[in-house]
């Protein structure tokens, strides 16, 4: 019976301290959300492609700058709105808890997911700079992936086999210059919705 105990009490302490260490409030929604939002963003940006060079023909040249304005800005606008929606539903989820959504482990979380990522944004940047456009997706799913693994510690586990995942599927694509939209779709678009599935019925519903 005494041991029985003391492994309730080890367990309790264990879980105590992965409160502690770790941001647990993590909304699948969000993933859903963001997957959502991708899909839409990679649809238009598909379709806005494919039609460029009717476009270009029926009213007369459209510089591809303007093109690529476009483009920047659907990805900007999907950025921002799964930034937003992971925020609100976070905040909610940890008032529902009792949990503070922003203390030591979230600042950990927020510095370790931000540094890969915002090295990936530079180096994105410079692809763009010399015109290498067909390795910019495969860049932004890979450095994703990273972002995902190094902000795993401090959160959720299960955010590493996402970020795993968009690494393979960056890595492939390489392979594949000239379909990055769509590996970028499967990558940021399924992935994000499968694991927000997947996170949704582990822990949100509990």
């Amino acid at each position: 019976m005494k041991d029985k105990d003391y492994l309730k009490d080890i367990l309790e302490i264990k879980s105590i301290m992965n409160k502690s260490s770790r941001f647990i409030s993590l909304s699948g929604l969000s993933g859903i959300l963001a997957g959502v939002y991708a899909l839409i963003g990679a649809i238009t940006a598909n379709y806005l492609l494919s039609n460029y060079q009717v476009a270009n023909s029926a009213i007369g040249l459209i510089p591809i700058s303007f093109l690529e304005f476009i483009l920047i800005g659907i990805a900007g606008l999907v950025l921002l709105l799964s930034v937003v929606s992971a925020f609100i539903l976070s905040s909610k989820k940890a008032k529902k808890s009792g949990e503070k959504l922003w203390d030591t482990t979230s600042k950990r979380l927020l510095i370790n997911f931000s540094i890969p990522l915002f090295t990936g944004g530079a180096f994105t940047i410079i692809l763009y700079q010399y015109g290498l456009i067909g390795l910019i997706a495969p860049s932004t799913l890979i450095f994703y992936g990273l972002a995902c693994i190094n902000a795993s510690k401090y959160t959720l586990g299960d955010i590493r086999y996402l970020g795993l995942l968009n690494i393979i599927i960056g890595l492939i694509s390489t392979q594949f210059i000239g379909y990055g939209l769509y590996f970028w779709a499967f990558g940021f678009g399924i992935l994000h919705i499968v694991y927000g599935i997947v996170l949704y019925n582990k822990y949100d519903k509990k």
